[in-house]
């Protein structure tokens, strides 16, 4: 006949593995990334896309996590967030050859 040992986890050790799986959890979600394509010069104020949505969360999640648009020093800022629900929208027209010039592929 076999006898059976349950193996038990030190003191804290449950809390530990659960810490570490929500840890790896937590980095996998705050990797993700969303990409969008726009047709060029899209008029201001057009729809880019859902943004929260597809984030997965709600508009009102948004404000709390400080999320915010941010372009360098001397760049112009394309995209601004819509303040009901969150979408992003056009700010101002993008025009490739003026931000990218004559380099191909522009990303």
């Amino acid at each position: 006949m076999a006898v059976r040992r349950r193996h038990r986890l030190g003191p804290g050790g449950g809390r530990a593995l659960l810490g570490a799986l929500l840890l790896c959890v937590w980095w996998r979600a705050a990797a993700e990334r969303v990409r969008y394509a726009i047709a060029e010069e899209l008029g201001r104020g057009s729809l880019v896309g859902p943004l929260a949505r597809d984030l997965g969360l709600s508009a009102d999640e948004l404000p709390a996590r400080k999320l915010r648009i941010v372009a360098g020093d001397d760049e112009k800022q394309y995209f601004t967030l819509e303040e009901n629900n969150r979408n992003l929208l056009v700010k101002d027209r993008v025009d490739r050859e003026s931000i990218c010039g004559v380099v191909s592929p522009c990303v």
